[in-house]
């Protein structure tokens, strides 16, 4: 694979700690160490050498299954590109598309943009509670590598309604809406005065955490064995945070990397939803490249935007309520328009990951790209046959790999084929059955 001039990037990378931090994590509970950790921990020594990395993408109102899906009969390696596949015939060879998947009993429509990552079943029913997203399973593991654990990034995101990103506890991460923000936490340096401002506020946090559990444990022995499980998961979350604040404050006074790269200056128009689409990928690309996370997710929240913004075509009507097109022909050509930005977009990412050398590969032959929506048809709000592609990432490509349009094969299973490549010794995740079977590493 040949590699362009990657243009101005990042100059200078920064040494980055062991310790563990868990800044934005979900529970994470600490064990003694025992012998039958050294394979582990060996592997997490590997990992540190030579970073593996995931981005999640999810548009959440999906694609037009007929113009993304290849047809039925070609599979495998020499399958025909669909007219939205062929918008990315240049890296046909560096992804994988698959049909006929889906999270095992994850219904309910629109919710179900919140169990993409977790894929915990029945999101629209009463009393739902979500489990871990990937990222955040992941981050718990080898997320003290980075400056931060994991970003989760957001497009037109109804804030604290959706997430991509999950905790042990099922607490939605709020998404991150301005590329300038995400900018100024890769790179921007505060005076010393607002570092030890910082550090003094995360001390104070830690405090009140301490005399928070003080407080609670004094009410253990009270309590029935309910109100004992409730309190203990509480307990939990105040250690979690403690840690979480404790490593943050070290953090604080270590340099950030250094960029050559402007600030980006945000959208103030959601019909802007594509230019947005594209710095937040320039963000994701950017925080890989530094090492600062190895872990992105980027909800596209398609169903609160408006009459967005494409280059070459004009939209007339607002997303969602194109997405709901009951054949009509002229929303589905501004649909078609909508779907192929979409395609041009990872285009671009693709062959700009592609074009950063990273040791003996390039940052995209080391990024596992998942990208896909919870709705197989936004028309019909369906959550079966998802439309998947999963790019990058060190698997062999260049396959549709083709499963039963009626009776669904569970994604979940990708998800434990893409852990098992950052190094985890991991066999099971949420509704998986095993690992993806057709698709290999490389």
């Amino acid at each position: 694979m040949s590699h362009s001039n990657p243009g101005p990037a990042i100059i200078t990378r920064r040494a980055v700690s062991r310790r563990q931090f868990l800044r934005t994590t979900g529970v994470a509970l600490g064990l003694p160490f025992l012998d039958a950790m050294l394979p582990a921990l060996a592997k997490a020594e590997a990992a540190a050498a030579e970073p593996r990395r995931i981005l999640a993408v999810c548009n959440n109102l999906g694609v037009l299954p007929d113009k993304f899906f290849p047809a039925a009969d070609s599979t495998g390696r020499g399958y025909k590109l669909s007219p939205y596949l062929e918008l990315l015939k240049a890296h046909r060879d560096d992804f994988t598309v698959f049909s006929g998947v889906w999270h095992p009993d994850v219904d309910g429509g629109h919710p179900a943009d919140n169990c993409f990552l977790t894929a915990a079943p029945h999101p629209g029913s009463g009393g739902f509670r979500n489990t871990i997203s990937i990222d955040q399973f992941a981050a718990e593991r080898i997320g003290h590598l980075t400056r931060f654990p994991s970003l989760t990034l957001g497009v037109n995101v109804q804030r604290g309604q959706r997430s991509l990103s999950w905790t042990g506890a099922g607490v939605l991460i709020p998404t991150d809406e301005k590329p300038s923000e995400v900018f100024r936490r890769l790179f921007l340096q505060g005076s010393k005065a607002e570092v030890d401002a910082q550090v003094r506020r995360l001390k104070l946090g830690e405090s009140i955490m301490d005399a928070l559990a003080d407080q609670t444990q004094s009410l253990e022995k009270k309590l029935g064995g309910r109100d004992k499980e409730r309190l203990d998961q509480y307990l939990t979350g105040v250690r979690d945070l403690e840690k979480r604040l404790e490593s943050a404050r070290e953090w604080e006074k270590r340099p950030k990397p250094v960029t050559q790269v402007e600030q980006p200056v945000d959208p103030n128009d959601p019909r802007e939803y594509m230019e947005k689409t594209r710095l937040m990928y320039d963000m994701a690309r950017l925080a890989f490249e530094t090492d600062s996370t190895r872990m992105v997710t980027l909800l596209l929240d398609s169903v609160s935007s408006p009459a967005i913004q494409v280059e070459g075509a004009e939209i007339k009507d607002g997303y969602h309520s194109l997405s709901h097109h009951g054949k009509n022909p002229g929303k589905l050509q501004q649909l078609e328009a909508i779907d192929s930005g979409h395609m041009k977009l990872l285009d671009r990412l693709f062959t700009e990951m592609k074009a950063r050398p990273e040791g003996g590969s390039t940052l995209f032959d080391r990024t596992m790209v998942l990208y896909g929506s919870n709705l197989g048809n936004a028309n019909t709000h369906v959550t079966t046959n998802l439309p998947i592609l999963f790019a990058g990432g060190g698997f062999k490509h260049g396959h549709h790999l083709a499963f039963d349009t009626q009776k669904n094969y569970p994604l979940p299973n990708l998800f434990v084929s893409m852990l098992q490549r950052l190094g985890l010794p991991v066999d099971k995740f949420a509704t998986s059955t095993g690992t993806m079977r057709g698709l290999e590493m490389a």
